[in-house]
């Protein structure tokens, strides 16, 4: 795990898929696993469950639907590593997280709200 910058956090695939595992929903809530305890199966995290608590996302497993979010912050682009962009950069400037997955075939790039990050153990 690399921390480039307050914004920018850089995980492996296997550290991605790790943080994964030790994630579960209760009530809409995400929180990490408590080792030793165990959690129903109905808890699980996957990325299309984590993708409910991201304010973006680019991921080859889950669409984020990049020119929604595009329309939603009232931008435009012409490419969608420019709408990446102007999303990174809306959210970025507002306090966000951004988190790159490294070691993946395609683009793996989720932004999650800072306070969330920080509970979830993303953030010192």
């Amino acid at each position: 795990m690399t921390l480039s910058s307050d914004t920018v956090l850089t995980l492996s695939l296997s550290e991605w898929q790790t943080f994964l595992d030790s994630l579960y929903e209760r009530d809409d809530r995400l929180e990490r696993r408590t080792p030793g305890k165990t959690y129903p199966d109905d808890e699980a995290v996957d990325a299309y469950v984590l993708s409910g608590h991201a304010e973006a996302l680019q991921s080859a497993e889950v669409d984020g639907d990049l020119w929604g979010t595009l329309a939603d912050l009232e931008e435009e682009a012409q490419t969608e590593e420019e709408a990446w962009a102007k999303i990174c950069g809306f959210y970025l400037e507002r306090g966000c997280v951004l988190v790159r997955v490294e070691g993946s075939d395609e683009l793996e790039e989720w932004i999650f709200a800072a306070p969330l990050a920080r509970r979830l153990g993303l953030l010192g």
